[in-house]
């Protein structure tokens, strides 16, 4: 059983199986019912690298709509651009991923323009988490998180080692959450945002989705074309928070469960927890009480647009970035100051940390019908989806979106058992610790996946090795 792509490239290098057979198996996966609606665009054939030396040789990435691939529209999930050129060149995210040797297997579902985190869209069907994996009915079809819906499910499914996606308030670890899977944003600044469809110019990362963390800390690398610095400390050398304000408020039972569950065996490792109070996480609604960054920054992209084609928009989002164009210059500049502040006193609160402990989401994924875009057949049914919708979308993105506020960096971990919903744990800390967090989530996913195969966990999706 192939648990991730790093026990692939040693079959491959081994010569176990072939470059043609893993990719292969790969579009099959690709095309399966537990893939369905994850893409947008699916290529027809996948060339095999020809030097298999390369890292991410025989390894197959998705890509999110709102990077350039060269010869494919980059609509970002919305009806508005479906009809505009196809890119000229590839987004440099994606170009570095292509030298290192990765077959690009197609554009993935998002929600339109990445401002959502629970993964619908009026314009496309949405993926479903978990349908006929984890051993979940099929017929319990939950939302698979967003923005980066579709990256998670190619992973899941099996039909992509890689989901290059962007994370503006959570839109990597969200998915990564609801799906199993390991989602890591890295500081912003690491990765160059070169031919990617902005959300937010001050908030946006272009990170990834992947089954295991070793396989993260390489794709991070190719991304942010650096190398890791790597460390031997065991679990007891680092000093871990857990913030008492905000992250742990309204937890649905399964997360106060898991997450409590995850404290205590990393504690039985000999981990040093701590709780602390950060109070400044309260102040968020005050900081953003005149607008937000995301609004903001969107409307001034697609003022334009919005004058000639609002009616084409997702209404959901359409509120949102039109919240942007009520926000003054003055109220933008109080933000931006305001935030560097809070920064600064939060950075000053947890420097004594390696890292800080916090469920990704307070919630496991809603069914898909709960929240499931208007259709005009029902009004009375729609407002009720609306007000669910709003309602799960701040949750989903409250405890995640701290973390972009900070200009931190932060990595999900799956943390659930079977026969629970995915659920995740989310290690973090401020900007530029992507290496420690990086180290710490190799020796906490070791505790929790040691624990979750002792329970009899499986992977989303068993891969074989193909012949």
């Amino acid at each position: 059983m192939i648990s991730d792509f790093t026990v692939l490239r040693s079959a491959l290098l081994q010569g176990r199986t072939t470059v043609a057979a893993a990719l292969a198996a790969n579009q099959e996966r690709a095309r399966s019912h537990a893939c369905r609606h994850a893409y947008t665009y699916l290529e027809d054939s996948l060339a095999a690298p020809l030097a298999l030396h390369r890292p991410l040789s025989g390894v197959a990435v998705s890509v999110k709509a709102l990077f350039d691939v060269q010869g494919w529209v980059t609509h970002a999930g919305s009806k508005v651009l479906r009809e505009q050129a196809p890119a000229i060149s590839d987004a440099l995210a994606v170009a570095r991923l292509r030298a290192a040797g990765a077959a690009i297997v197609g554009q993935t579902h998002m929600v339109e323009f990445a401002f959502s985190g629970v993964g619908t869209n009026p314009h496309d069907p949405t993926p479903a988490a978990l349908d006929g994996l984890w051993g979940h009915d099929p017929g319990e079809v939950y939302v698979p998180g967003g923005s980066s819906s579709g990256a998670a499910v190619s992973v899941a499914s099996g039909s992509a080692w890689v989901g290059l996606g962007s994370d503006t308030g959570g839109s990597i670890r969200i998915p990564a959450a609801l799906n199993g899977l390991v989602g890591f944003k890295s500081t912003a600044s690491r990765v160059p945002l070169q031919g990617t469809l902005p959300l937010s110019t001050t908030l946006d990362t272009a990170c990834a989705i992947t089954r295991s963390v070793r396989d993260t800390i390489t794709a991070h690398e190719i991304l942010a074309a650096r190398r890791i610095t790597r460390s031997p400390a065991p679990l007891p050398a680092w000093r871990l928070a857990v913030p008492r304000d905000v992250m742990l408020d309204d937890l649905a039972p399964a997360v106060a469960h898991g997450f409590a569950r995850s404290l205590h065996l990393l504690r039985q490792a000999g981990a040093d927890i701590v709780e602390i109070d950060l109070p400044e996480l309260r102040e968020l609604p005050a900081l953003n009480a005149h607008g937000t960054f995301s609004a903001a920054e969107s409307f001034a992209w697609h003022r334009d647009l919005l004058a000639l084609h609002a009616a084409d928009y997702d209404p959901r989002v359409r509120q949102r970035i039109e919240a942007g164009g009520r926000m003054s210059a003055a109220d933008y500049l109080h933000l931006q100051r305001n935030r560097q502040d809070w920064m600064a006193r939060i950075d000053r609160r947890i420097a004594g940390f390696d890292a800080l402990l916090s469920p990704t989401t307070p919630i496991t994924a809603p069914l898909l019908s709960a929240v499931a875009p208007a259709t005009g057949d029902d009004p009375a049914l729609d407002a009720r989806r609306d007000a669910a919708f709003f309602t799960a979308n701040g949750l989903l993105l409250r405890n995640t979106s701290v973390v972009n506020m900070l200009d931190g960096c932060a990595l999900n971990i799956p943390c659930h058992l079977p026969g629970e919903l995915p659920m995740g744990l989310m290690l973090w800390h401020g900007a530029e610790r992507d290496d420690t967090l990086l180290a710490l989530g190799l020796l906490a996913e070791n505790c929790l996946l040691g624990n979750a195969v002792r329970q009899g966990a499986q992977p989303a999706c068993p891969l074989s090795l193909p012949d």
